[in-house]
């Protein structure tokens, strides 16, 4: 027996040996190196013609890295830091969704709500979607319109959130309700509105209350206004030949709730650590983890396309949330969510996994944001290093070119030395579009003029360009679309009937508006 026990016990010895061994040789992971981020940032922001960007990390609760690179505005010497302004456009959809989680929490709604609970004048282009859609079928852009159909009625415009939300229901239908996705910021003005009916509170001064003011989200603005008054304020810039021209900033209160918020990434860092605490505030709950699961589940699912697969091999799922975008990589979850405003794109990733969380914004229309993203994601993750930025950079040149390519076709076809089958005088009038409303066409003694009642900052200046077509003029430089023209259309006996729109451009839809003469 005692022999026994002594053969046993060099077993054991010899055992823990070997595990001791084995553990020792599995190497260490090392912090990444972040010289070699600040390096690899700047290197990418160079080679993607941004003026300035600020990138921030959390990891593990704690901020790791914050940094600002390149300047404010180009051509100017103030440089980028970690609490420099930037808007965050659609980011804004996560502190939407947020608040609406709190209310759940609070017992006064139910994601299954339906909208008409609370905004009887709700409408869609079908009288079942308008009875039956519920909060969580807007939060997640199953409605049935198409990605950024109808922005064309907030887009600078002066309507109230409810005024726009009158207007959808003449926005046609794309696809099945419940049945597909279709990005909508529509949606979320109106689920800022669904805030505002349930809280008693506007959804900004409710996200103040209840994230800014608790998070120390000191600098983080709802409107542009403030802006004049402070500094460390990034320009937003739009691509004018490819040249990043400085422009103002655009004026998005009234459609805030689909993306107002302006921040920094000092203070988008403490928001990240909210989200990857699951709501939770110290001894606070600000938004219960239960609901961040509701949050965090995909209520709309995407096919994840042989291209995607070819570009990240690790995903197996794609889809959207409540306000975010939801994914795998690397077996690890990635919550997301990007942003695009008049002149700036931001990215917010959250790895909850890992614990990480990153955002980067920026001053410029070019996608830099997603590549730095993802390499910075892989340092934290391991497996393959890959050059993101090198690999991504010569398919956003092609769209750049691809967009020229478009305006430049328009150009082509113009047929030179012609006139109008009428005279102009004729095209004065006032002409009106349910959907988006009206527009007046006037002459001066320069020719003729054209004055969008709902949204004067479109308002433009008419020059011939063939037959009864108009090159539009714009009074103001737009970030989101430059050439355009209008055509004023005739009936059979040579009356002017109405106005089509021709802006080429991928986000404010034109097109949508078929204005009538009235």
């Amino acid at each position: 027996m005692e022999k026994t026990n002594t053969s046993l016990r060099k077993t054991f010895k010899g055992l823990l040996g070997t595990l001791l061994i084995l553990v020792l040789s599995i190497p260490i992971l090392a912090q990444p190196d972040t010289k070699a981020f600040e390096k690899y940032i700047e290197q990418a922001r160079i080679d993607w013609d941004v003026p300035g960007m600020a990138v921030a990390i959390v990891k593990d609760g704690k901020i790791v890295f914050e940094e600002g690179f390149g300047m404010l505005e180009a051509g100017k010497k103030q440089k980028v830091d970690e609490n420099s302004l930037f808007a965050i456009a659609s980011n804004t959809k996560a502190f939407i969704a947020a608040s609406l989680a709190i209310l759940v929490d609070e017992g006064k709604i139910n994601w299954s709500d339906k909208v008409r609970d609370y905004l009887p004048y709700f409408a869609m282009y079908d009288s079942y979607v308008s009875e039956n859609a519920t909060i969580a079928d807007i939060l997640s852009h199953r409605i049935g319109l198409g990605t950024f159909s109808g922005d064309v009625i907030w887009y600078k415009s002066n309507y109230t959130p409810e005024e726009v939300i009158k207007h959808i229901r003449y926005i046609p239908q794309a696809f099945d309700f419940r049945d597909g996705y279709g990005y909508s910021n529509l949606m979320f003005i109106t689920a800022g509105e669904v805030i505002k009916a349930v809280s008693g509170q506007p959804w900004d001064e409710f996200v103040k209350e209840h994230f800014f003011k608790q998070l120390g989200m000191n600098r983080t603005q709802t409107s542009v206004i403030p802006l004049a008054q402070m500094k460390d304020v990034a320009t937003p810039h739009a691509l004018v030949d490819n040249v990043n021209t400085p422009i103002p900033y655009a004026p998005w209160e009234d459609s805030g709730a689909a993306g107002g918020i302006i921040s920094s990434v000092h203070d988008l860092s403490l928001w990240m650590m909210l989200q990857l605490n699951h709501g939770i505030l110290g001894s606070d709950t600000l938004f219960s983890p239960e609901r961040q699961i509701d949050m965090w589940t995909p209520h709309n699912s995407f096919r994840v396309s042989s291209g995607s697969k070819k570009n990240l091999p690790s995903r197996h799922f794609s889809g959207y949330g409540f306000g975010w975008g939801l994914s795998d990589y690397k077996g690890n979850m990635v919550v997301s969510h990007s942003g695009g405003y008049d002149g700036m794109y931001s990215r917010l990733t959250l790895v909850p996994d890992q614990n990480l969380g990153i955002v980067i914004l920026t001053n410029a229309m070019r996608g830099v944001s997603y590549p730095v993203t993802m390499r910075l994601i892989d340092a934290y993750v391991g497996g393959e290093q890959k050059d993101w930025s090198a690999d991504y950079l010569p398919g956003a040149q092609r769209g750049i070119e691809w967009k020229k390519e478009r305006i430049q076709k328009r150009i082509d076809a113009r047929v030179m030395n012609t006139k109008p089958t009428v005279d102009e005088d004729t095209f004065v009038g006032n002409y009106f579009d349910p959907m988006y409303g009206e527009v007046d066409i006037k002459k001066d003694a320069q020719g003729l003029l054209m004055e969008f009642k709902s949204a004067p900052a479109l308002n433009a200046r008419l020059s011939h360009w063939h037959y009864n077509t108009y090159k539009i003029e714009w009074n103001e430089l737009h970030a989101w679309f430059s050439f355009g023209t209008i055509q004023f259309t005739l009936d059979n006996n040579q009356n002017v009937t109405g106005i089509e729109f021709d802006v080429p451009n991928d986000d404010i839809f034109f097109d949508e508006i078929h204005l009538k003469r009235e």
